[in-house]
C-alpha cells in the first residue's frame, strides 16, 4: 500500500467533517458577513499556484486552508473565526506586488502566509510591515532577515535560510566524497546567497573550487556556462537553481556525455525536473531537501488531510506543511494574546507559542486547552519543531536524496 492510500485509509471522522469545512473558507466575507469585524482575522494565502513555484502551490494553498478549517471547528482563535482570502502570486513578485495590495488594500488582511519565492517574499515584505500585517514565508534569502528588511519583526521564516543550505550542501559534498567541485547558480535574491553561501562554508575548511559560475535566468541555453565549468574539470558540480533552468543545464550537459555528480536542491529537482530530463538522464542526481517532522502528532494529521485533498503523497511538498503550520503557529498566538487583542500583541505571542519551555502540542485544538488554563505551550509542528530564532528562523532539519527510477530515494539525515 502507497504512503498515499495509507493515509487517506486513515482518515477519521473528525477531519472528514474539517474537509468539509474548507469549502466555507473558500466563500471569503460571504461565509461570517453578519459578524463583527473582530469576530474573525483575515489571512490572506499568497502562493505560487502558476510559475516556477507551481509544483508547489496549490499544495500550499490548500494546507492552509485545512489548517484554518480545523481552528475554526474548534471555535475559533480566542473567539475568532479565521477567514481566507486565497491568491496567485504567479512566482513572480510583480504579479505578487499587486495581488498582496488587493489582500492589503480591499481584503483587509492582517497576515499574508505561504509566499515562496525569494523575489515575491522581498517584494511583499515592505507591504506588509506598511499594512501592519504578519508575514509568514518559505524563502530562502537571507536578506529576509536583515534587520532594515525585517525592521518590525513581522515577518517568519519556516523554510531553512540560505544560510542553512549552503551548510547542508557542504556536508552533502563531502560525504559524496568531493575534494574539488564547480558551482553553478541563478543569479537571484536567493540562490546567489545560497552558492556564496556554500562557497564561503567549503573554502573555509579548506576546500577548493575549480569554478564559480552565476547565471542569469530565462535564458535558451546555458551552454557556454556549463562548458566553461566542465572545462575546469570539476569532480562534481553543485547547481542552485529552479526546475526550468536546472533542466535546461542537464539536458544540455547529458547531450555533452561528460561523467558528473550533481547536487540539487530539491525545489529545482523535482517530479517536473525528472520528467524533463528523463529518469534515464537524472539517475543517480543527489538531491538536498529540508524534510517534514514525520514522527509529530502534527504531521500525522496533516498528513491524512492534505492526501485525501490533494491526492498525493504528503511527503512530495514540505512547504505545504509548513503552511499548516504558519497557521497552526498563527491561530495559538491569537489565543495566547486573547480576545480582541491587537497585530502587535499577537506578534509578540508566536514566539512564546514556539521556542519556550512551555508544555509540547501538536496542534491548536491541545494547545488551546491548555492555555485556557494559564498554561504555557510549545507547538511541535508538521514540517519542523518551529523553534524561532532571534531573527524569527527555524533551523529543519535536511536530507539527501539520491534519484532512482525516476523518484528521489532516502540517502542519509543531514
Amino acid at each position: 500500500m502507497s504512503s498515499l492510500e495509507q493515509c487517506v485509509k486513515t482518515l477519521d471522522r473528525r477531519q472528514i467533517l474539517v474537509a468539509g469545512a474548507i469549502g466555507a473558507l473558500l466563500q471569503g466575507t460571504r461565509s461570517w458577513a453578519a459578524a463583527p469585524a473582530s469576530a474573525t482575522f483575515r489571512i490572506g494565502a499568497l502562493n505560487p499556484i502558476t510559475g516556477g513555484g507551481a509544483n508547489f502551490g496549490s499544495g500550499m494553498q490548500q494546507a492552509i486552508l485545512i489548517s484554518a478549517a480545523e481552528v475554526n471547528a474548534a471555535g475559533g482563535a480566542a473567539g475568532r473565526k479565521l477567514e481566507v482570502f486565497p491568491e496567485d502570486d504567479q512566482t513572480s513578485p510583480t504579479a505578487a506586488v499587486l495581488a498582496a495590495k488587493k489582500l492589503l488594500e480591499v481584503n483587509k488582511v492582517q497576515a499574508i502566509l505561504g509566499t515562496w519565492a525569494s523575489g515575491v517574499s522581498l517584494a511583499v515584505l515592505p507591504m506588509t510591515n506598511a499594512a501592519d500585517a504578519i508575514l509568514m514565508h518559505t524563502s530562502g534569502a537571507v536578506a529576509l532577515a536583515d534587520p532594515k528588511v525585517n525592521a518590525r519583526k513581522m515577518a517568519f521564516r519556516y523554510q531553512g535560510s540560505s544560510k542553512h543550505l549552503s551548510k547542508a550542501f557542504a556536508t552533502a559534498a563531502r560525504k559524496e566524497g568531493l575534494t574539488r567541485p564547480a558551482v553553478m547558480a541563478q543569479n537571484n535574491p536567493a540562490l546567489a546567497p545560497h552558492a556564496e553561501g556554500f562557497r564561503k562554508v567549503w573554502t573555509a575548511d579548506g576546500g577548493k573550487l575549480t569554478d564559480f559560475v552565476l547565471y542569469e535566468p530565462n535564458r535558451p541555453s546555458y551552454r557556454s556556462e556549463l562548458q566553461q565549468v566542465l572545462r575546469s574539470r570539476p569532480d562534481g558540480i553543485i547547481l542552485s537553481a529552479y526546475v526550468p533552468d536546472a533542466s535546461a543545464i542537464v539536458r544540455e550537459w547529458a547531450q555533452l556525455g561528460t561523467p558528473m555528480k550533481w547536487i540539487i536542491p530539491g525545489f529545482g529537482a523535482n517530479v517536473d525536473f525528472i520528467k524533463a530530463v528523463t529518469p534515464e538522464v537524472a539517475e543517480g542526481i543527489v538531491v538536498v531537501e529540508s524534510v517534514v517532522n514525520d514522527k509529530s502528532g502534527a504531521y500525522a494529521r496533516y498528513a491524512r488531510q492534505y492526501a485525501l485533498a490533494m491526492k498525493q503523497a504528503p511527503e512530495s511538498n514540505v512547504y505545504a506543511a509548513m503552511c499548516y503550520d504558519m497557521v497552526q503557529v498563527l491561530a495559538l498566538a491569537i489565543e495566547a494574546a486573547g480576545p480582541g487583542a491587537d497585530i502587535q500583541a499577537i506578534v509578540a505571542k508566536i514566539h512564546a507559542v514556539t521556542t519556550g519551555n512551555g508544555q509540547p502540542v501538536d496542534g491548536f485544538v491541545a494547545g488551546k486547552k491548555l492555555l485556557d488554563q494559564k498554561k504555557a505551550v510549545n507547538y511541535v509542528g508538521a514540517s519542523s519543531n518551529i523553534d524561532f530564532d532571534a531573527e524569527n528562523d527555524v533551523d529543519p532539519t535536511f536530507a539527501a536524496f539520491v534519484i532512482r527510477a525516476g523518484k528521489w530515494s532516502a540517502a542519509y539525515a543531514i
